[in-house]
């Protein structure tokens, strides 16, 4: 997960992000950071969402979670 939170932060352009920060708290989370956070997932994750379902994730936790339900295996 501490890479994942690393990726997430480079993404936002901050030094850290916990699992438990709010994504939306951030001033950077806008529509070109969570289209930036889909590739990301695509390209190093294997998982593909759209935008609609970030809509209910409220933490970097909860966008983990999501991750790892929706991973192939």
């Amino acid at each position: 997960m501490n890479e994942f939170l690393t990726k997430i932060a480079a993404i936002l352009e901050v030094d850290e992000v916990k699992e438990s920060d709010e994504l939306k708290a951030f001033p950077q989370w806008d529509s070109l950071s969570v289209l930036s956070v889909i590739a990301m997932l695509d390209a190093n994750y294997g998982v593909n969402l759209r935008a609609a379902d970030l809509g209910p994730i409220k933490s970097a936790g909860d966008l983990w979670r999501l991750v790892q339900s929706r991973k192939r295996t």
